[in-house]
């Protein structure tokens, strides 16, 4: 939030107290990313389109919605707002009302400590990668609550096993940083963006065996905690409608779609800053280093929408076998043998 405050000053001069400064510029950070999750919803429902239609050879994304497609979210967005607000008559109200903004919360409290660029980061926190994993965590509450307060046996278990997933997969997915954590010896984002500075080759994905191992790991939990395909149960339209938000209409509905993508953006910009070298190697103006990031974290995002439309769809008692007999022993292996790897090659001493 540096640059935030730094320009507010500029603007309003020495008359505004710090205390001002630091809400104005908290709140001014809050709008930004606020934008920048319904940008998410809007550009990556375009290019899942995009990349469906490719993959798939289905020619409506092709053609649909003019200028190769781009007025269909305008369309999508437009239907949305015009839709009723439906609240079941046996439903739990307050908790079904609920729900949507705790899950959208969560995710927007998380991107308080993403360093996009040198000084724009909302919250520069000593414990910035905790904080984020930590916050997070919120989205299996909302989760729960969206499918009990709706009484609807398919939205409760969509809430059961999005929950039991999502709450399972955050344990590979945060072992999977803890090596990075072990280099940097922070969990500062700020100081694990500027470890990775110098090339291409300081950059932690490249660092030794069990980073590029562990990166892998990530990647692949990171889309199962955000419920994408092939580990999309929560959701599944075959056997569940709709799961948990089956009963959700309008723009309740919209703020779980909106959380959704939000959240695979994040997971994303992450993995960029942790693994990638974050706005690294280019320097200069802040929007120089902060495109930099978000070309990263983009062809991330890509490379989720690939493996969704290219992998089948696992089921309940794979997708608990993948995690914890699979993923979490490795992620254990990645922690110990960076250990021994940073050991061997002095970098501890």
């Amino acid at each position: 939030m540096e640059s935030i405050t730094g320009l507010l000053t500029k603007i309003f001069g020495d008359g505004m107290s710090p205390m001002a400064l630091l809400i104005s510029g908290g709140l001014t950070m809050a709008l930004i990313m606020s934008l920048v999750m319904a940008m998410c919803a809007i550009v990556f429902t375009w290019m899942e389109r995009k990349v469906a239609g490719f993959l798939q050879s289905r020619y409506g994304p092709m053609r649909v919605g003019g200028f190769h497609g781009v007025l269909q979210p305008v369309a999508d967005m437009l239907k949305i707002l015009g839709k009723e607000d439906i609240i079941p008559d046996e439903a739990d109200k307050a908790l079904f009302m609920l729900s949507p903004f705790v899950i959208f919360i969560g995710s927007l409290m998380a991107w308080a400590a993403i360093p996009f660029a040198p000084g724009f980061i909302a919250s520069n926190l000593d414990l910035g990668l905790f904080y984020i994993f930590a916050v997070s965590s919120a989205a299996p509450a909302g989760i729960l609550m969206a499918g009990w307060a709706s009484n609807n046996k398919w939205a409760l278990y969509g809430a059961a096993r999005g929950a039991a997933q999502m709450v399972s997969y955050e344990i590979p997915l945060a072992l999977a940083a803890i090596p990075v954590v072990m280099a940097t010896g922070s969990l500062n984002m700020n100081a694990i963006v500027d470890a990775q500075g110098g090339g291409v080759l300081n950059w932690y994905i490249v660092h030794d065996p069990f980073l590029f191992l562990a990166f892998c790991l990530y990647f692949i939990a990171s889309i199962a905690e955000v419920n994408r395909g092939p580990f999309d149960m929560p959701e599944t339209e075959s056997e569940l409608v709709a799961g948990y938000h089956t009963e959700y209409t309008g723009m309740r509905f919209a703020f779980f779609f909106l959380a959704e993508y939000a959240n695979l953006f994040l997971v994303s910009c992450i993995a960029t800053a942790v693994f990638l070298g974050g706005w690294h190697p280019i320097a200069g103006p802040v929007f120089l280093p902060g495109l930099v990031f978000l070309i990263k974290a983009v062809i991330l995002v890509f490379l989720q929408m690939l493996v969704r439309w290219t992998l089948p769809r696992l089921r309940v008692d794979q997708l608990m076998h993948t995690c914890w007999k699979v993923m979490v022993p490795l992620t254990l292996l990645c922690v110990l043998g960076s250990g021994i790897w940073m050991m061997v090659s002095g970098e501890l001493l």
